[in-house]
């Protein structure tokens, strides 16, 4: 197995596994992950994700090159990857929150993984590029039609153009990771993250990333107009009594999730 999957009190955390090879994502690996995120989706019980990549180095570099069994760039450019880079930068049927562990280098694909994210905590040593037109390639799995809908025009062509790396302070900047922290503080701060999603109702916040996604391409007015079932869930639900009652009486609500 590439990929670790574990799912404890309602976290999922999704590591891969493969550091001896910086993590990158071969077929295999993307197979794996694929896997996972429909999982995920089919599990009402999962209420967050952690996404990251093993030991200390890289989150994830991306495709592995070297076992790309010498697939030229049009034939894995043609070959059908849902969601995106790893199953999960393009994810638009996921509407739980992911959270990206960025504990190294995100570069290429991995970028596009972080990309894919909801939130995002890198270490301070933590890299972000897409170096693929340095090698003849383009970052077509999620980060050229992403990055320029996050950046302004020329923060993204900027490094969409030249491959450049940039490092966790400078993303941070950029309004590209949310939180940039010591290597040994990363899992203090996810967890802090975790918390304080678990604070809140669960149907809330799958309906909250609904509306989110189904409104990304629409007018103000449009997604706001948007009348989505996991909202009508989330409002019909025992849970958004609980939460005014909870905070009538000054104490912390009890989710159900339902």
């Amino acid at each position: 197995m590439n990929v670790r999957f574990v799912l404890e009190r309602g976290i999922a955390r999704v590591t891969i596994d493969r550091p001896e090879r910086m993590n990158a994502v071969d077929q295999a690996t993307e197979r794996e992950l694929i896997a996972i995120w429909e999982s995920i989706e089919r599990d009402r019980s999962v209420r967050a994700v952690v996404l990251t990549g093993a030991g200390d180095r890289a989150f994830s570099t991306g495709a592995d090159m070297k076992a790309a069994g010498g697939m030229t760039g049009l034939e894995y450019w043609a070959a059908p990857r849902p969601g995106g880079f790893g199953g999960i930068a393009l994810r638009t049927s996921l509407d739980v929150p992911v959270i990206g562990r960025v504990n190294g280098h995100a570069l290429g694909g991995g970028f596009e993984m972080v990309l894919g994210c909801d939130i995002v905590v890198a270490a301070e040593s933590a890299t972000f590029g897409l170096p693929e037109p340095r090698v003849g390639r383009l970052a077509l799995d999620g980060g050229i039609a992403l990055l320029p809908r996050r950046l302004s025009h020329v923060r993204a062509m900027g490094m969409l153009l030249t491959g450049r790396r940039i490092g966790a302070d400078e993303a941070l900047r950029l309004g590209l990771v949310n939180e940039v922290v010591p290597s040994d503080g990363l899992d203090a701060a996810v967890d802090r993250w975790l918390g304080e999603i678990l604070a809140c109702a669960p149907l809330s916040i799958r309906a909250i990333k609904q509306m989110v996604r189904a409104g990304e391409s629409l007018s103000p007015a449009e997604a706001q107009a948007l009348r989505l079932p996991a909202l009508i869930e989330a409002l019909r639900s025992s849970d958004q009594d609980e939460g005014v009652r909870a905070f009538r009486e000054k104490r912390a609500p009890v989710w159900k999730g339902a």
